[in-house]
């Protein structure tokens, strides 16, 4: 008994002695607190209005919304799909992309990964980066990007168009046009090779000077 009770007590003793030595480890957070999304919604199927009006149906596998990182953004991981309707809720284009951002405040959306458009005209547009500012109702786009229409086929490395791109342009571009559609200035650079115009610009059907390019980012 007097044996158990001295064995008890060098446990005892051990275990206060190693007691102080003991610290306290508290793992940091996984995610800081602005990457967090306020909401998180999976299989979306959903119509988007705007002043009232439906004009949009936008179609994710997922859907994430956070208000607190700055600037406040949607972003689609999984990619996204839209349909644009007009007043009579007619489709007018859609729009596809590997992955997108929408910031909320700025009216952006940009759109990264096989990018494709096509409107109620036939036109047809891709690129793997695009921007589309609601605010100033144009797309542009600063990286490669193809438009194939019934008429003509263009490919430049910048891109800017009204939001139904109906009037667009093309800077530093190659492509094939259909005869007609070229101008005498056209024509006469066709004759004279040595200094081919590096720019080519289409406003539909007409063709004119290249706008200055954005200088913008995102994301």
């Amino acid at each position: 008994m007097e044996g158990r009770l001295i064995l008890a007590a060098v446990i005892l003793t051990a275990l206060t002695a190693c007691g102080g030595d003991v610290k306290e480890h508290t793992a940091p957070p996984i995610y800081d607190r602005d990457s967090v999304s306020m909401m998180t919604s999976y299989g979306v199927n959903t119509l988007i209005s705007d002043s009232g009006v439906i004009k949009y149906r936008i179609v994710t596998e997922r859907w994430d919304v956070n208000v607190v990182r700055q600037p406040s953004r949607w972003t689609f991981e999984k990619g996204v799909f839209f349909e644009q309707f007009d007043e009579k809720f007619h489709v007018q284009a859609y729009i596809q992309a590997d992955t997108a951002w929408y910031y909320d405040q700025k009216k952006l959306w940009h759109l990264r990964g096989r990018v494709r458009i096509r409107n109620i005209n036939g036109l047809i547009y891709t690129s793997e980066e695009l921007f589309w500012d609601g605010m100033a109702h144009e797309l542009y786009s600063n990286v490669f990007s193809k438009v194939v229409t019934p008429e003509r086929s263009m490919e430049g490395s910048y891109f800017r168009s009204d939001e139904k791109m109906r009037h667009y342009l093309v800077s530093n571009s190659k492509g094939s046009f259909e005869r007609e559609d070229m101008t005498g200035e056209n024509k006469a650079a066709e004759e004279q090779p040595q200094n081919p115009a590096d720019t080519a610009t289409v406003e539909e059907p007409v063709v004119r000077q290249a706008a200055q390019k954005h200088r913008r980012s995102a994301q």
